[in-house]
């Protein structure tokens, strides 16, 4: 049976650095489960691997598209399947790294997504709705109508929201009643990274700060520079989208940051919808505790399981 080890959990909790050091140790191989590092240029407000994190591991699915290009869930699944394949031809494993919660499930559970043709004249109705009033009554219409599919979905992601409205609209049924699934060939192994909330928090709070330190900014005004306008659903990204408005005038930096900060807890308090304590498939380690030796060993014991 093929091997695929997934690493999930919340931002800021320590997966990536997880995945560094556990994929050599079994021929492992990264693919990015994340729908923010999926874009080239945004890398400090991403935190996205570095130039010589890439060299020690091969990692795939980062940096795959400009800000103001879309990869739909189905073109990203089938990125992610020829990637898993590629690696099982060199007798690799693929780690499955990332926070994209719907990314995730829909690789494990094999979703079968559907294919339903945009509606432009409804798609431009709706978004002028969501300029003119907001998007919150767009994401209310969607928890009524389909609770399940709103749940995975960011309220403040207008493009995915419009999306839900307009399958509903077009099929008249919810957009997660349409999705089948169809289990991958791939024995899987689920590692979840949790901590307690309050801690969690400040450490994302920190990771702000140092982003900051780093250069965000200058990161944002460069994308400007670059053409890449902030009516973008890329540029719609926590971090993007407050320091835009930092630098179109429209908040202080020290207002900025503190909202950065807020949506990123919120954003958290999603990811766990998402990523479930009480999921049975995951293997669940707080990370306050010293956790090498045993997931080291969890992991050692799924190798060679699957290698018999």
């Amino acid at each position: 049976m093929k091997q695929l080890v997934a690493i999930v959990g919340p931002t800021g909790v320590g997966k990536s650095t997880l995945a560094m050091n556990l994929a050599p140790l079994f021929h492992g191989e990264i693919i990015g489960c994340d729908s923010r590092q999926i874009y080239r240029y945004m890398d400090i407000g991403t935190a996205k691997p570095g130039p010589d994190e890439m060299k020690l591991v091969p990692q795939y699915l980062v940096d795959i598209i400009n800000p103001d290009e879309k990869l739909s869930l189905a073109q990203y699944q089938a990125m992610a399947y020829r990637t898993i394949n590629e690696i099982h031809s060199r007798n690799g494993v693929p780690f499955l790294v990332g926070g994209t919660g719907q990314y995730f499930r829909a690789v494990i559970e094999g979703w079968d997504i559907p294919e339903v043709a945009p509606d432009l004249e409804l798609r431009r109705k709706l978004e002028t709705e969501a300029i003119e009033h907001g998007v919150d009554g767009l994401y209310s219409r969607l928890k009524e109508i389909d609770p399940e599919g709103a749940s995975g979905i960011d309220p403040r992601n207008v493009r995915r929201v419009i999306r839900a409205l307009e399958v509903y609209q077009i099929q008249g049924v919810p957009f997660s009643k349409l999705r089948k699934k169809n289990p991958p060939p791939y024995q899987s192994l689920i590692i979840g990274l949790t901590l307690e909330r309050k801690e969690l928090y400040r450490r994302v709070d920190n990771r702000v700060d140092l982003m900051i330190e780093r250069g965000l900014v200058a990161e944002v005004a460069k994308l400007l520079e670059m053409g890449f306008s902030f009516s973008l659903p890329a540029m719609s990204g926590i971090g993007y989208k407050q320091i835009g408005e930092y630098l179109q005038g429209r908040m202080s930096m020290e207002d900025a940051i503190a909202r950065i900060k807020y949506e990123t807890h919120r954003y958290i308090r999603q990811q766990y919808a998402w990523f479930s304590l009480k999921d049975e498939r995951i293997h669940w380690f707080d990370v306050k505790d010293d956790l090498g030796t045993d997931i080291i060993k969890l992991t050692s014991d799924f190798y060679r399981l699957n290698k018999l």
